[in-house]
């Protein structure tokens, strides 16, 4: 987790640096076939959560507001469970993973994602 979470801020930097949002999208799907994928636009969501852009954030990508939350809890988190030596982090993934393993949500999280998905393609990202 603390390699995806550093790829994430320096992507984001990146991003922020050279502008490079407007000439490039790092997602295979939408390279490869020209449409979007349920997380097309969770970068530029999270580049508007941080900007105080709360509106436009949900409409472009909703998914967004998740990964912002883990991208500021998590490094906390992680810093918690190494400083006090403990697993709670860890733990907490696995509880999570079991929930959404349950037939109903799973179900509805699917269900949410491709209404998401629908919308990214319908919007045209």
């Amino acid at each position: 987790m603390f390699l995806a979470l550093i790829a994430g801020y320096c992507y984001i930097t990146w991003v922020l640096v050279t502008d490079a949002l407007l000439h490039f999208t790092p997602c295979p799907i939408k390279n490869i076939t020209g449409i979007a994928c349920p997380s097309c636009g969770v970068t530029r969501s999270v580049l508007l959560i941080a900007n105080g852009d709360l509106k436009s954030a949900i409409l472009i990508n909703p998914l967004g507001f998740i990964v912002a939350a883990i991208m500021v809890v998590a490094p906390f988190w992680l810093l918690y469970d190494v400083t006090l030596k403990k697993g709670t982090l860890y733990d907490s993934y696995i509880k999570t993973e079991n929930v959404l393993k349950t037939k109903w949500i799973a179900i509805l999280l699917t269900v949410l994602i491709a209404v998401n998905w629908a919308w990214n393609i319908h919007k045209g990202l």
